[in-house]
């Protein structure tokens, strides 16, 4: 029986195990490829969305308490006066299924910008027209502000500014939107609009454009940014390499958008969880070199992140966007001059980054006790706690298990100038009426021997007090 079943496979049954087995093999290949699709791995995080929406279309969120404000009622009340539906739009619907606070709450609706004015003002509500050519009327009540938006489609765009017309289809709005899940709209009662199955990409944690990258990208140079952004800020991973592709092809385009944008979401990528791997990933594709001069291997951020995020706890030491810039760069004081141009910085902004990249102060772990109170007065704290991190970050660089010893004396140093953030500034004691008592006629010869009796009191690490100082005075005259 055996020998009549083995020459059975021998005859045409052959064939049939070996095509199951070739079907089987090419089942196993496709999945192993199907699971390197993702430029960026790691399951959704499913509980983090509410996926049981019931049988509603779209789907429902819970009516939140942001939803209900006095404000909001009063501005919806407002605006629908005519019978016409208005919604929540965009970001705040997007975090609210995602249980992020919400913070910003921006409103659309059919009516056109002067209908929505008229409304807002006989309800007594200021209106103010924040965006009048695009359809964007700001409604200030309490002190409270909202962004309304009348629904619109693009006539025309340069990469820059769009022409629009005004429509009262809301998916007309919704297709001429970034990303799908920022098309989303909700009623007041939670109920959510989804037209282009945004839901699902934010359960999945996948970032995906509305309609063609290229397209979307041409319509707004700055979605490349915000593409990059997203994945930063809400954890998205990348599923479409054709379009993470399109925002590396068109990156060079990122140079003809205003200073003010690009800084705005390059801050925000900055500041997010997530900022190492984005950073990384926009260095090594070349996204970064476009819009940040003197851009420098992001090893140096990354250990700066350790030490901010996981080596030490104080409440000085904080993740900062402005001091991670500074790890991101290596050029000097013109460097630094022409980023604040490339990125449009405030003064205050301009002199703590210079203070980081052009520093006065060489930071030293070996640095005395001493030493340190008197450079924390010519500096102040912050500047010491930017130039020690980042100087500490820059050693681990160069040698990830350089710690020991050397990691103490940082802490100390940190601790020093934590100190010294919550007590009373070092101040030196003495003023010129105090050189003007002494006898000493108004003229240079004040600040000379004012300069000089705190020469002295730096060099004694700031300890001595007013009496001290008046001594020394009183023994230079």
């Amino acid at each position: 029986m055996i020998e009549d079943l083995l020459e059975f496979i021998e005859g045409p049954a052959r064939w049939t195990v070996t095509a199951l087995a070739l079907l089987v093999f090419l089942f196993l290949v496709a999945r192993r490829k199907s699971s390197r699709r993702k430029l960026f791995e790691g399951p959704a995080k499913q509980t983090d969305i509410i996926l049981n929406w019931g049988k509603r279309p779209g789907g429902q969120i819970p009516v939140e308490p942001w939803m209900t404000t006095p404000e909001i009622k009063a501005v919806f009340a407002a605006i629908t006066k005519n019978g016409k539906e208005a919604r929540f739009i965009g970001g705040c619907v997007r975090d609210a299924l995602l249980k992020n606070p919400v913070t910003d709450v921006d409103i659309a609706t059919p009516e056109t910008p002067d209908q929505i004015t008229a409304l807002l003002e006989n309800a007594g509500i200021k209106a103010v027209p924040v965006g009048i050519e695009h359809g964007t009327v700001m409604a200030v009540i309490n002190h409270q502000s909202f962004e309304i938006t009348t629904l619109r489609k693009d006539i025309k765009t340069d990469g820059r500014h769009a022409e629009v017309k005004f429509t009262e289809d809301w998916k007309q709005d919704a297709a001429r939107r970034d990303f799908t899940f920022n098309t989303l709209s909700a009623t007041p009662d939670g109920m959510v609009f989804d037209y282009f199955n945004g839901i699902q990409d934010l359960a999945d944690r996948v970032i995906r454009f509305v309609g063609l990258a290229p397209d979307r990208i041409d319509e707004d140079r700055l979605r490349i940014l915000r593409y990059f952004r997203f994945i930063a800020t809400l954890g998205m991973r990348v599923e479409s390499k054709t379009e993470f592709q399109a925002c590396i092809d068109k990156a060079p385009a990122l140079k003809e958008l205003s200073a003010e944008r690009i800084k705005s979401e390059l801050f925000k990528i900055l500041a997010s969880d997530m900022q190492l791997d984005v950073v990384t990933l926009m260095y090594n594709h070349g996204v970064l070199k476009v819009i940040l001069p003197h851009v420098t291997s992001p090893e140096c951020l990354r250990q700066l992140t350790w030490l901010e995020t996981n080596a030490i706890k104080f409440d000085c030491v904080r993740p900062d966007p402005l001091r991670r810039l500074a790890a991101l760069v290596e050029t000097d004081g013109q460097g630094a001059a022409e980023i604040t141009d490339a990125l449009k910085l405030s003064n205050a902004e301009q002199q703590r980054l210079t203070s980081m990249i052009a520093p006065e102060w060489q930071a030293d772990w070996q640095i005395s006790d001493d030493d340190l109170r008197a450079t924390l007065y010519q500096i102040g704290a912050t500047t010491v706690i930017d130039l020690a991190l980042l100087k500490w970050a820059e050693m681990l660089v160069a040698s990830p298990t350089g710690l020991g010893e050397v990691q103490d004396s940082w802490v100390r140093i940190i601790e020093f100038a934590d100190q010294a953030m919550s007590e009373p500034d070092i101040a030196f004691p003495l003023k010129g009426q105090d050189v003007l008592d002494q006898g000493v006629a108004p003229g240079p010869q004040v600040s000379d021997l004012l300069g000089q009796v705190e020469d002295w009191w730096l060099a004694e690490g700031c300890h001595a007090d007013r009496n001290a100082c008046l001594e020394k005075l009183e023994a230079l005259l």
